[in-house]
């Protein structure tokens, strides 16, 4: 059996009650998604100061990075 403490800790119920679940609540069909990006703290702090330096906002710069490295790995595969 597990302690008070250990359970409290738990993020999960061993169990759920979806009897009064609607389905499709928060579906928007058509709706687009933005993934959130994480980037390393050194990463991002060179990549605002390359983007401040070129007049870009941070996204566009890393948009325009992105697109580069796929451009990339096309012509390489």
């Amino acid at each position: 059996m597990k302690s008070n403490n250990t359970r409290k800790n738990n993020l999960m119920k061993r169990e759920y009650d979806f009897s009064k679940a609607i389905r499709g609540k928060f579906y928007r069909k058509g709706a687009e998604l933005h993934l959130p990006i994480y980037l390393d703290a050194k990463v991002q702090a060179k990549l605002e100061r390359l983007a401040r330096k070129n007049g870009k906002e941070l996204g566009e710069m890393v948009n325009q990075l992105v697109q580069k490295e796929m451009e990339l790995i096309e012509k390489l595969t």
